[in-house]
């Protein structure tokens, strides 16, 4: 009897908790395209005015970045103004929230088929890797492990750090600009 009154919260707290990180995600997407060069570097492969949206299925939370050119996004919250050119798709919200509350890496997930690619799969890898590095800079480096199929070598310390401080300002000041707005 417990249970059965429970499972309704526990649906609308995870309903919730990925609504936010798909806030967060899209947000820093734009930040990290802004500082940071080996992103920028993987952007350029990405047509101009290239749509990119990540959502649950059917109607559920979304965020949606545009490609501006020069490598940068923009975040455009959960509206797109036309048509997407890639959307990923969680098929349900319990497997959002095994990625996003990384207990699963995105690479497992599709592997399981939680979640579908409607558009070209070469995009998709390339936002993949963006993603990906993303996640390197702003998790702790025993959760980014968890969440990325392969931790950087390369990064060290000083440099995770900047660009997470970076990063988490440019969050901040894009989510104080939208309450303003």
């Amino acid at each position: 009897m417990l249970a059965k009154r429970i499972q309704p919260m526990v649906f609308q707290a995870r309903r919730l908790y990925v609504e936010l990180m798909f806030q967060v995600m899209g947000r820093a997407l734009q930040a990290v395209s802004e500082i940071d060069a080996a992103v920028q570097k993987e952007a350029r492969g990405l047509p101009e005015g290239f749509l990119f949206e990540m959502m649950v299925m059917p109607d559920g939370s979304r965020f949606i970045v545009e490609h501006i050119g020069d490598g940068r996004f923009h975040y455009h919250g959960d509206s797109a103004p036309r048509e997407t050119d890639l959307s990923i798709q969680f098929k349900h919200i319990a497997h959002a929230f095994l990625v996003l509350s990384f207990q699963e890496k995105t690479s497992v997930a599709f592997a399981n088929d939680r979640m579908l690619v409607d558009g070209d799969i070469s995009y998709a890898i390339r936002m993949t890797r963006i993603l990906n590095r993303l996640e390197t800079f702003i998790l702790p480096k025993l959760v980014a492990q968890r969440a990325v199929k392969e931790y950087p070598s390369n990064l060290h310390l000083p440099e995770k750090l900047l660009s997470a401080a970076r990063i988490y300002l440019k969050v901040a000041s894009n989510f104080v600009d939208t309450v303003r707005a």
